[in-house]
């Protein structure tokens, strides 16, 4: 992959492939797809910068599972893949 490092507050995250087919067995059609909302973390940025100049530590890591929000992020294609960048804010919860 790609040499990708996320700055500030963003984060890296490769999206989980979207459902195949519905519980029951029905195929689903690409134009009816929904956008996953969860992924596995890749990279993550330094820190937000406070108003006073000092950086906190982002609460997530590499490898942690997340779920955001449906329209969170930026997507971008990288070596055949899906990844979106988002700010940490933009992630609801870790999955343990």
């Amino acid at each position: 992959m790609a040499n990708v490092k996320p700055l500030a507050d963003r984060v890296l995250v490769e999206a989980a492939p979207a459902e195949e087919t519905t519980k029951g067995g029905i195929i689903i059609p690409d134009t009816a797809k929904e956008k996953p909302q969860r992924g596995k973390i890749i990279a993550v940025g330094s820190g937000r910068i406070a108003d006073d100049g000092k950086v906190t530590p982002l609460t997530v890591k590499v490898g942690d599972e997340v779920l955001y929000g449906k329209y969170s992020g930026t997507e971008l294609s990288l070596e055949g893949k899906d990844f979106l960048i988002m700010r940490e804010s933009d992630i609801y919860a870790v999955l343990n």
